[in-house]
């Protein structure tokens, strides 16, 4: 089946016309009917987001909320997804209006100084991510194959080292990450089935609590799941697939709520059978082999395996897409090119992997503390790339009738709010 296109045309006046060529053309100028299949066309970027979305942190913190406070921050999840959701979003509209790459439209209209700044700000996250992401895949690995962690850490890298070094690199990324995270909704479905979670009392958890001693790991789980980073990187993908104003709202139904809502659904599931397995115990899962345990109780050892091929496809698609971003974005804010397969954007890609690698081998003693932290120092940098976004996305001058509604900015500054305070609390808890 091809997608069948109906375009409607209006003559227009000559200021709407002028307005088609600077970029803010006639609403109703376009319409577009599409098949089922053209719709499936669709998905791609916001996985992309949401592959990177949940990595082995995200897994790890979910795991450490469910065994530690039991269902009560599901909420966080339920808040962070939503968030998420419009400043996806933002980045959406500004990929398919602006001329340029994001970063380059930033240097444009706030000055080249703040682009570079976004663009290091971005590359700094990656290199967090890049250490959740080698220990991940790792541990991962060494679960459901034996044998040593490291060794898996350095072989996982090497393979998503040779996934990187196709030619279109873009293109291959996505069609690899959309099947793993397929796989990985399977896997923590089936798994959900197996731990029978108390739902009743999970509702409960969607009603915002603080529990005593939760104010690190929130913040972690903020940091993981409401990924200013990766929505930020939204708009190069689009820019990759060179979306149109036509394709927006069904890009929102295809491609961006389902990818946005997806990995939380895998965190919120994550967190229910961790309270429902390790919360029965009181156990922590501070340990790797305490995380695998999780299922083992209900399952034995096939529910490690499911646990363990979760972590590694979590791990790995996190891995490649955290590289990918980071190396595209620092190339865009250096003037060398928006584009995944530059000669400048695969430098900066190795640099991540590397980065993560040597950091993930030199700290072995505590891994999975490893992760909670580096997660949560992202944060650090997360306020200044939602300000850019919001800043960019109520631009007249570039977004024309895409600009932000009164409603889309209610979430815009609840998610600036947010995203501020778990910045300021985590500095607060490192100091004290």
């Amino acid at each position: 089946m091809r997608e069948q296109n109906r375009t409607i045309t209006h003559p227009g006046t000559r200021d709407e016309q002028m307005a088609t060529q600077h970029g803010t053309p006639h609403q109703g100028t376009t319409k577009k009917q599409r098949t089922f299949l053209g719709y499936l066309a669709l998905m791609g970027p916001a996985f992309v987001v949401g592959a990177w979305q949940f990595g082995p942190g995200n897994l790890t913190t979910a795991v450490q909320a469910g065994s530690r406070f039991d269902y009560s921050l599901v909420w966080v999840i339920a808040v962070s997804t939503v968030l998420m959701i419009f400043f996806t979003d933002m980045s959406v509209r500004l990929g398919i209006v602006t001329p340029v790459s994001l970063i380059s439209s930033i240097k444009e209209h706030l000055g080249k100084w703040v682009g570079v700044l976004a663009g290091f700000g971005v590359f700094g996250i990656t290199l967090m991510f890049s250490v959740g992401n080698a220990v991940g895949s790792g541990l991962g690995l060494s679960l459901v194959f034996g044998g040593s962690p490291v060794l898996w850490t350095v072989v996982c890298t090497a393979a998503v080292g040779f996934v990187l070094a196709f030619r279109n690199v873009y293109g291959v990324v996505e069609k690899v990450l959309l099947g793993i995270v397929v796989l990985m909704g399977l896997a923590f479905i089936a798994s959900t089935i197996v731990a029978q979670p108390d739902w009743y009392r999970s509702m409960a958890g969607m009603v915002p609590q603080l529990p005593a001693g939760s104010e690190i790991l929130i913040v972690a789980l903020v940091g993981t799941n409401f990924s200013i980073n990766a929505a930020f990187y939204t708009s190069y993908g689009v820019k990759e697939h060179r979306r149109t104003r036509a394709d927006y709202r069904d890009i929102t139904l295809a491609d961006t709520i389902p990818g946005i809502v997806a990995p939380g659904i895998m965190t919120a599931l994550v967190i229910l059978v961790a309270a429902a397995v390790l919360g029965k115990t009181g156990g922590e899962a501070g340990t790797i082999n305490a995380l695998a345990s999780v299922f083992t109780p209900l399952a034995g050892p096939v529910g490690s395996m499911v646990f363990a091929l979760g972590l590694s496809g979590a791990a790995f698609s996190s891995m490649i897409a955290n590289a990918t971003a980071g190396g595209t974005m620092l190339s865009d804010a250096l003037g060398r090119g928006p584009k995944a397969g530059s000669p400048t954007a695969r430098v900066f890609t190795g640099l991540i992997l590397a980065f993560g690698l040597i950091i993930t081998l030199s700290f072995q003693s505590s891994p999975v503390g490893l992760i909670v932290i580096a997660q949560s120092l992202t944060v650090l940098i997360a306020p200044l790339l939602g300000i850019l976004i919001v800043t960019m996305a109520n631009k007249t001058a570039v977004m024309g009738d895409l600009r932000n509604k009164w409603w889309h900015n209610v979430f815009a500054v609840v998610g600036l709010i947010a995203i501020i305070s778990s910045s300021i609390r985590l500095i607060t808890i490192l100091l004290g």
